[in-house]
């Protein structure tokens, strides 16, 4: 039976009020494209198809979905970080200095990266003082030198390094010792004044035995002319790298003597896409 007119057109108005509204999907296509994710881990672990998921998506790297992102990505591939920082500092020792401020920086957010570093650093020095491997010695004790100056590490493992190098002194282990003290000596004698001075004391009953060459005796006395001096040439820090706030510090207690893991599984990270 044929409806009329009028009960066509009141058909037609339900219909078309049953039919969902634009607005819904308009809002689900600019939501940001992080939120559900953060929301639905709290800061937990993500997977690793969401995280590659954020990565396609977040595009504003002030976002809180992309600073967590970026925290994410640097604590699971802290060992190739580590493993890359060292390369550069063994390629340009000019520069240790700038790699340890950026490492300082890192420690102040990301402690287990400051620690997974010295872990390696005392680790390699400790091999290369067995292998009488003067070069790598020296590298090592520098980077180590400025990481104690900014406070990644603790002073005590300076004295222990020194203690070690002139225990049994050679021409090759006065020159690491010498080298070493150039680059934290003031910051020993900021922190541990009596430590310095034993040290010095030491160099000097080594400088009157009379055993060293003439080149590493001159050395030991360069560097009494550099402690007189106040150390003006070889500050603990430089102005501009002096970054970080007494109170974000974060120091790790760590000696020579400890058995550490270099954990160098870490410096291979597998992205499942």
């Amino acid at each position: 039976m044929a409806s009329s007119p009028e009960e066509s057109r009141n058909q037609e108005n339900k219909s078309e009020k049953s039919k969902p509204t634009t607005a819904t999907t308009t809002v689900s296509k600019t939501m940001d494209p992080g939120q559900d994710i953060r929301s639905k881990t709290g800061g937990a672990y993500i997977p690793r198809i969401k995280l590659r998921l954020m990565q396609q998506n977040i595009s504003d790297k002030n976002s809180e979905a992309y600073q967590q992102l970026f925290a994410v990505n640097l604590i699971r591939g802290r060992g190739l970080f580590c493993r890359i920082i060292l390369h550069a500092q063994q390629s340009s020792p000019t520069f240790t200095h700038v790699h340890a401020a950026l490492i300082a920086v890192a420690n102040t957010k990301f402690p287990k990266i400051g620690e997974l570093l010295l872990k390696r650093l005392i680790v390699q020095f400790r091999r290369s003082f067995q292998r009488n491997d003067k070069l790598n010695c020296i590298n090592s004790t520098r980077f180590i030198a400025h990481l104690i100056n900014q406070n990644v590490a603790h002073e005590i493992l300076a004295l222990e390094i020194l203690i070690l190098l002139l225990e049994n002194a050679t021409n090759d282990s006065i020159e690491v010792a010498i080298a070493f003290l150039k680059e934290c000596g003031a910051k020993l004698e900021d922190v541990s004044r009596k430590g310095a001075a034993a040290i010095f004391e030491r160099l000097r009953t080594i400088l009157h035995d009379g055993d060293l060459c003439k080149r590493v005796q001159y050395m030991i006395e360069v560097m009494y002319a550099i402690r007189k001096d106040k150390y003006k040439d070889h500050p603990s820090i430089m102005p501009e790298l002096d970054l970080i706030e007494e109170d974000e510090q974060f120091t790790h207690m760590m000696t020579l003597e400890d058995d550490y893991e270099t954990e160098d599984r870490l410096n291979n990270v597998h992205i499942n896409y």
